[in-house]
């Protein structure tokens, strides 16, 4: 099942007609423009393949950890909201970026950055749509959705 591309969130959205609606993205203003560059083709590419009926901002951070509100610590977290009419959000760690790079390469690095965007949205969109699996279901759905999503971004270009 791919929840990207479900509707089941028709029905719970209709009594919120005037909500605001995509996906936007936020920088902290030390986040590296490379990333900021492949975040923002990456956006663009996603806005035109699948729609985001409630917005989501993705707050893109300077830190290489984050801390989650559980406690945790995690280089992507939702924030699932209790009902539909409170945004959801998405905060992404960047700052190891340049470690990444020298390790890995650049594309691997921006690719890492990606994919955990794409992670982060797939629980958006289990969330908006109401599916309802074990934490653990959510997350490998997560991880292969995520797969999928950058391999088909992957075929529109030579580098994230």
């Amino acid at each position: 099942m791919n929840v990207w591309k479900l509707q089941l969130w028709e029905t719970v959205l209709a009594q919120t007609p005037d909500r605001r609606k995509g996906l936007r993205f936020r920088y902290d203003k030390d986040v590296s423009s490379e990333v900021r560059d492949a975040c923002m083709q990456f956006a663009i590419w996603l806005r035109s393949k699948y729609s985001f009926p409630l917005r989501i901002p993705v707050y893109v951070k300077s830190a290489k950890r984050l801390l989650t509100l559980d406690g945790d610590v995690a280089v992507g977290t939702f924030f699932e909201p209790v009902d539909y009419t409170i945004e959801p959000y998405i905060r992404i760690a960047s700052g190891d970026y340049m470690e990444l790079k020298n390790d890995i390469g650049r594309d691997n690095a921006l690719g890492a950055i990606l994919y955990t965007i794409a992670h982060e949205l797939t629980h958006y969109f289990q969330w908006i749509n109401g599916i309802n699996h074990s934490d653990k279901e959510l997350e490998l759905m997560a991880k292969t959705l995520a797969t999928e999503i950058l391999s088909e971004y992957a075929k529109t270009r030579e580098h994230p």
